[in-house]
C-alpha cells in the first residue's frame, strides 16, 4: 500500500505541472491588458504601462513567467499580488476557501444523504412505484438548470413564503448556506441517486446475491455486506471526483445567493483579468481533485477485498 502511494503521488507531479501550466497558458493569452485596464478609458503614458509591465514581470517570456510562477508557489508558497490591489493572493485565498468549503461541504452531505438514500430505496425497489417516483423526480432535477433551480428556490422560499433569506449576510451561518448548498448540490444528488440505483438493481440480480441468500444469511447482513459494498464503487468515484467540481461549479450559484466564495472570486478576476488570482485558485482546485482521486483508489480496496495494491 505504501509504495502504491508513494507511486500515485509522484504521477500526480507531471499531472499537476501540465495542469497548471495549461490553465496558465489560457489565462495570459486571454485578450485584453490588466495593466491597462488599471487606468480605465483616461489610458495611461505607453511608458508607464511598459514600467508597471516590467515591474510585474508581464514583459517576460511567456514560459519564464510560469517558471517564476510555480518557483514562487514550491518554494516560498507565494502565488503572487493582485495586480488591481496589489493585495497578496493568498489573503484572498484565505477569504474565499473557508466560504466555499462550508458550501461544498454541506452541499456534499445533502448529496451524500439524500442521494444514497433515494438510490437505496429505488434499487431495493425496482419496478415499483416508489422506484419509478424516484426516476421522476431525479429526471426533472437533472433537466432543470442550476440558475433556474436557484432562481425557483429564492422566489418561492424566500420571496414568497420568507423561510429562507434572499441572500447570504453571513457565510459562517450554516442555516443561511442551507438554500445555495442545496441548489448546488442538486444536480450531483440526482446523479447519485440513479447511479445507486442502477448498480444496485444490477448486483441483485448477481450470482453471489444468490449465493449469499441461499446460504441463510440474514437479510441485512445480505444487503448491507455483500450488496451495498459490491454497489458502491462507482458511486464513491463519482462523489470523489464531485468534491472538485462542488467547489469550482459554484459560479452561478454563488452568484445568485451572493455568497463571497471561490467562485464569486473565479468570476470577478476573468471580469478583471486577475491572471494571478485565478491561476492560484484553480491551482488549489487542482490539487483537490488530485488528492481526492488517490483518495477514492484507495477507498476501493476498503469496498472490495479482492483489490490488491501492489
Amino acid at each position: 500500500m505504501g509504495r502504491y502511494v508513494a507511486r500515485r503521488l509522484l504521477q500526480m507531479v507531471p499531472v499537476f505541472l501540465g495542469t497548471t501550466l495549461l490553465i496558465f497558458l489560457m489565462v495570459y493569452t486571454l485578450p485584453g491588458d490588466p495593466v491597462a485596464g488599471l487606468f480605465g478609458d483616461k489610458g495611461a503614458d505607453p511608458a508607464t504601462i511598459a514600467k508597471i509591465r516590467h515591474d510585474l514581470g508581464l514583459d517576460l517570456p511567456i514560459m519564464q513567467q510560469y517558471w517564476n510562477y510555480m518557483t514562487d508557489i514550491v518554494l516560498h508558497f507565494d502565488f503572487g499580488n493582485q495586480i488591481a490591489s496589489g493585495r497578496p493572493v493568498t489573503d484572498v485565498l484565505g477569504d474565499a476557501f473557508p466560504v466555499t468549503i462550508r458550501l461544498t461541504a454541506l452541499a456534499f452531505l445533502i448529496e451524500l444523504v439524500l442521494g444514497l438514500g433515494l438510490g437505496i430505496i429505488a434499487g431495493l425497489r425496482a419496478g415499483r412505484l416508489a422506484d419509478n417516483l424516484i426516476l421522476i423526480v431525479t429526471l426533472l432535477i437533472i433537466s432543470i438548470p442550476v440558475f433556474v433551480l436557484g432562481f425557483i428556490i429564492k422566489t418561492v422560499f424566500a420571496f414568497q413564503l420568507g423561510w429562507i433569506e434572499p441572500n447570504v449576510n453571513d457565510p459562517e451561518d450554516w442555516s443561511q448556506l442551507l438554500a445555495p448548498a442545496i441548489v448546488l448540490g442538486g444536480l450531483s444528488l440526482a446523479y447519485v441517486a440513479r447511479l445507486t440505483r442502477t448498480t444496485m438493481a444490477e448486483n441483485l440480480r448477481a450470482d453471489y446475491m444468490r449465493t449469499a441468500v441461499a446460504k441463510g444469511l440474514p437479510r441485512r447482513r445480505v444487503i448491507g455486506v455483500h450488496l451495498m459494498r459490491n454497489s458502491m464503487i462507482p458511486v464513491v468515484t463519482f462523489l470523489g471526483t464531485d468534491i472538485g467540481a462542488l467547489m469550482g461549479g459554484a459560479v452561478v450559484t454563488e452568484g445568485l445567493f451572493n455568497v463571497q466564495g471561490v467562485g464569486g472570486t473565479i468570476y470577478q478576476s476573468i471580469i478583471r483579468r486577475e491572471g494571478t488570482t485565478l491561476v492560484g485558485l484553480v491551482t488549489i482546485l487542482v490539487l483537490v481533485y488530485l488528492l481526492a482521486s488517490l483518495l477514492v483508489d484507495l477507498l476501493y480496496a476498503v469496498l472490495d477485498p479482492r483489490i490488491r495494491y501492489a
